[in-house]
């Protein structure tokens, strides 16, 4: 797609799922991808190995988002892994899963889930900036929860909301340094890790059904999505929410 030859990406939660193939994906189109993980050291560990054997560059990052010192904790293995390189592509993948609906969501987990979706990406993004090139690019990973009423993942929705807002507020700060700033909203995404979930009888029939182009997503669809959103190709789109869903939920299939 785009040629990233000579630049340096970070992606966050990059050990599975989108961000894995997101890293994966960056750094096949030639960038030096910096994979950030919070507890799975294998996971980051098989993420490396592939893009080394695909021919591409990468490293690990350690650090546990939603805690105190999380920030400086990434950009010390950032600033150290990358020698005096500058940032150009920034990726806010990482997230906690949703809690549960409301009455059942205790106020630890609510406040984990904004530490985590929230709180985190925007100080990663604010320690991030002075490494950033004019001309970067920032891409938050958000959710088609926002645009739907979900009523099992309320306060999970209320932080992708958060982080819509904040792209669209940094995207008109940013765009005098060419710096776009976008988010992708997946939908029902099977991963490796997550398959097991869409076994349950029935549900991957029902979303399949309720999806536009008839099929699950897969973590290459919206890595893809990512990577076109980080290439040269999208240097006119910012602030925006790009829907890599399949179309999920679009209306009544009839």
């Amino acid at each position: 797609m785009g040629d990233l030859t000579g630049r340096t990406a970070l992606v966050t939660g990059a050990a599975r799922g989108i961000g894995q193939a997101t890293a994966i994906r960056l750094a096949a189109d030639g960038a030096l991808v910096v994979v950030h993980y919070g507890t799975d050291k294998d996971g980051a560990a098989a993420t490396v190995d592939r893009i080394e054997r695909d021919g591409g560059t990468a490293f690990a990052v350690q650090a546990q988002l939603g805690v105190d010192g999380d920030v400086e904790t990434l950009f010390a293995g950032v600033e150290s892994g990358l020698g005096g390189r500058r940032l150009d592509i920034l990726v806010n993948n990482a997230a906690a899963r949703p809690a549960g609906p409301m009455g059942v969501t205790t106020r630890t987990e609510f406040d984990h889930l904004f530490a985590v979706n929230v709180r985190a990406p925007y100080f990663v993004i604010e320690r991030a900036l002075p490494l950033l090139r004019d001309g970067g690019r920032i891409i938050t990973v958000s959710s088609v929860a926002t645009r739907m009423a979900n009523t099992a993942q309320t306060s999970f929705a209320m932080t992708k909301g958060a982080v819509e807002t904040m792209t669209m507020t940094l995207a008109n700060e940013l765009g005098v340094q060419g710096i776009t700033v976008n988010a992708v909203a997946p939908g029902a995404t099977r991963t490796a890790t997550n398959g097991a979930v869409f076994e349950a009888p029935g549900l991957a029939g029902f979303i399949t059904g309720s999806t536009a182009l008839d099929r699950l997503g897969g973590a290459d669809d919206v890595a893809d999505v990512i990577a076109f959103l980080a290439s040269d190709a999208a240097r006119w789109i910012t602030g925006q929410v790009i829907d890599a869903s399949g179309g999920l939920f679009l209306g009544p299939r009839v």
